[in-house]
């Protein structure tokens, strides 16, 4: 049986605000798994649940099939959305104390600190209080943290904020290396592209709950397929084709959805009597459409975005 970390049925109030409302999900060891949601929607109320940093009013969290306790929480790489650095100490003195914090020897340590800030592109600036670098060179430093002690499962809350395109690569490749290795890696985000690139796996949470989840080719499979058409006509080129619904117009792209039996070819037809072509081609959604669909429904959920949470859980 896979080793996996759990989150089972969380619910957590603060007076008359639902944070999590009955919230599922699962991480198996050895994937990146992508939690994404809107502002509020409860993604790092989980996470501290999951770090003991918050306790939850009903639900649990296990690793392995036991519950989370202290001893596995010591196992745990954490880096919250919020820098929890200390400003004015050096990044390796830093790092080592962190180190030593979740058990480790001086020598080893030492050793981890070396690796992990030349792995991460900070090795020249270990000698340095964390105050004098770079909003991005934090981020890293904030990742060295929680990598330090070789821990067994790692939580990250918006690890990709504000880096450049070559801290992204760096970073990606650091979670990658870390879940070939066998562990479990969950972390939140808004930037989707990224999400889609780098998960295995991916779970949609709206209102404190698990509103969809598995790879983004089962997500997708689930949406309904678009007709992309580039060219230079203008918006409402086409209204009024039968069987066809306008999903959007932005510059010189249409987004089209075909009823079943609705001819593609009427519609290139018409395109072209409307302007030239430069891309005529079916697509299923991304996981920025299939999010924006998601979390646009109100208090009436789908069949099939109900039967994607029971699938989660």
């Amino acid at each position: 049986m896979t080793r996996e970390l759990r989150l089972d049925r969380l619910a957590k109030r603060y007076g008359d605000t639902v944070a999590l409302d009955d919230l599922t999900l699962s991480v198996r060891a050895g994937e990146i798994f992508g939690l994404v949601g809107s502002n509020g929607a409860g993604k790092t109320t989980a996470m501290r649940i999951v770090l003991g940093v918050l306790a939850a009013d009903t639900g649990t969290v296990t690793w392995d099939g036991r519950p989370v306790d202290l001893d596995t929480r010591r196992r745990i790489g954490y880096m919250p959305e919020e820098r929890g650095l200390y400003p004015r100490m050096r990044v390796a003195e830093q790092l080592t104390y962190l180190a030593r914090l979740h058990g480790m020897g001086v020598a080893q340590a030492r050793t981890a600190v070396d690796t992990w800030t030349a792995k991460l592109g900070v090795a020249a600036r270990r000698d340095d209080d964390v105050i004098t670098l770079s909003l991005g060179n934090q981020q890293r430093v904030q990742l060295a943290a929680a990598l330090v002690h070789d821990p067994e499962i790692l939580v990250l809350d918006e690890p990709f904020s504000g880096l450049d395109p070559v801290a992204v690569e760096v970073m990606s490749g650091v979670l990658r290396e870390k879940a070939a290795a066998g562990v479990p890696v969950i972390f939140s985000s808004h930037q989707l592209d990224l999400v889609e690139r780098l998960c295995n796996r991916v779970g949609i949470v709206r209102r404190g709950r698990t509103v969809a989840a598995g790879t983004v080719d089962e997500l997708r499979a689930g949406g309904t397929e678009e007709l992309v058409v580039r060219g230079a006509a203008p918006p409402g080129w086409a209204a009024g084709l039968p069987g066809v619904t306008v999903l959007g117009h932005e510059h010189d792209l249409t987004r089209l959805a075909l009823a079943p039996g609705a001819d593609d070819q009427a519609v290139l037809a018409a395109a072209l009597a409307a302007g030239p072509v430069r891309e005529f081609a079916r697509r299923r959604p991304s996981l920025t459409d299939l999010f924006r669909h998601i979390v646009s429904i109100q208090e009436t959920e789908s069949p099939q975005i109900k039967s994607r949470q029971e699938e989660a859980a």
